[in-house]
């Protein structure tokens, strides 16, 4: 990991629903112009992700769209998103809106002889 900074005035943690002392920490650096959402198992972080302030807005109303779904509120379905392009990603499908609604496949749990 890289370097570990204090969790700034600006953020929340959350608890996951799984409990074993897992929690998301959510934290926002206008220095960076990021924000950054970190995956912890007690005091050791486990994984970040730095998005950048331009996709807040896509991000909120991506959560937006699923606690109204939830909620079963009208419109609850996901907004028209249009994504930027990166000439250098490639794309393998459609990644707008909530098109496909289906569960992630399930691994299957490794034996242990």
């Amino acid at each position: 990991m890289g370097e570990v900074r204090p969790m700034p005035g600006f953020g929340d943690l959350f608890t996951d629903l799984r409990g074993e002392d897992r929690t998301l920490r959510v934290s926002y650096h206008p220095d960076r112009g990021a924000v950054v959402l970190s995956l912890w198992s007690g005091p050791r972080c486990r994984g970040s992700f730095r998005l950048a302030e331009a996709d807040v807005e896509r991000f909120l109303a991506l959560l937006t769209a699923m606690r109204d779904d939830a909620d079963g509120r009208p419109g609850g379905t996901a907004p028209a998103v249009d994504a930027p392009t990166d000439p250098a990603v490639a794309r393998t499908g459609e990644i707008t809106g909530t098109v496909r609604r289906e569960a992630l496949p399930t691994l299957p749990v490794p034996r242990v002889a």
